[in-house]
């Protein structure tokens, strides 16, 4: 198909990958290029790890980390090495053709690391990470973010709320890529333990890491480890209702409810409120001089 200037690859438009909705690996890629103004932002220069579903959400998948040798010269690549001595190729979609290029290998969410070409080392955005651990417990995912909000909003932190697409929420703040995973895992653990204080009820909201012991939701510092990636904003999940992590308002997190981003709603959602990320990549802040507020050591 021709995407811009270029001609991609696609392969079998009719095979149905969302059966439950009867909607085709086709209709997931003019998805894709539908909001690719909107999702583009998220991905470029990010290594992106690929997660392939071929026969679409009720089949088999698998991980893949090394970009196919053969891939075309529109799909950027960065080299990655390891601590344990491995190292691999990660692809990097910085344009339509190659987000319609990685689709057609099966695809369905985009999952990209924190940090972007050439800083792989200093991650750009800080994140809070709200996950349920048992159901029922959305109300308390909207509470708690709202909390996170005021103590970014305090630390002079712009932040911004999306639906994860599963069960969650993830609040992001730009910062400046300047320093390092494990400094940037230190402040966000912080933040997270603040919100804990505040809610005041385990049973609500818990930073403990050890999942036997959780009873209230997650509020998740951990994913701010290198080499850890999330469904970027407006990726689709492996849902049966093809559910998208969506950009969310402040002013409508107190009553949003997750399975209202599909597929199949999100276009119209776009034309209707704008993308609530708009800008968001502009002029981050730096996070060095903000370890004091929470009562932390500076960074070397």
């Amino acid at each position: 198909m021709r995407v811009g200037r270029r001609d991609v690859p696609f392969s079998n438009p009719e095979k149905a990958f969302f059966p439950a909705r009867g909607l085709t690996k086709g209709d997931l890629v003019a998805y894709y290029l539908a909001v690719a103004d909107c999702a583009l932002p998220h991905l470029r220069r990010r290594p992106f790890h690929m997660k392939r579903f071929p026969n679409g959400v009720e089949s088999d998948f698998f991980h893949q980390k090394r970009v196919p040798a053969s891939h075309p010269d529109y799909v950027d690549e960065v080299f990655v090495s390891f601590p344990s001595g491995h190292s691999t190729v990660f692809a990097i979609v910085d344009n339509a053709a190659a987000l319609a290029w990685v689709v057609n290998l099966g695809c369905i969410e985009l999952h990209t690391w924190h940090s972007r070409v050439p800083e792989i080392e200093r991650p750009d955005y800080l994140l809070i990470d709200l996950d349920p651990t048992s159901e029922g417990q959305w109300p308390f995912v909207r509470e708690i973010a709202l909390v996170v909000r005021e103590v970014l909003d305090e630390l002079g932190l712009r932040s911004y709320p999306k639906t994860s697409g599963a069960t969650g929420l993830h609040v992001l703040a730009p910062i400046r890529p300047e320093l390092p995973f494990p400094e940037v895992r230190r402040f966000a653990k912080a933040v997270a333990e603040e919100v804990e204080r505040r809610i005041d009820d385990q049973r609500v909201a818990t930073t403990t890491w050890r999942v036997a012991d959780r009873v209230g939701v997650f509020v998740d510092f951990g994913q701010n480890a290198r080499d850890r990636t999330i469904a970027s904003a407006y990726s689709v999940r492996p849902t049966e209702d093809a559910r998208v992590s969506a950009p969310l308002r402040w002013d409508e997190v107190a009553t949003v409810e997750p399975e209202a981003f599909t597929l199949e709603t999100m276009t119209e959602r776009i034309g209707a409120v704008g993308d609530p990320m708009r800008g968001m990549w502009r002029n981050p802040p730096s996070l060095r001089p903000r370890f004091a507020r929470l009562g932390l050591d500076p960074p070397p």
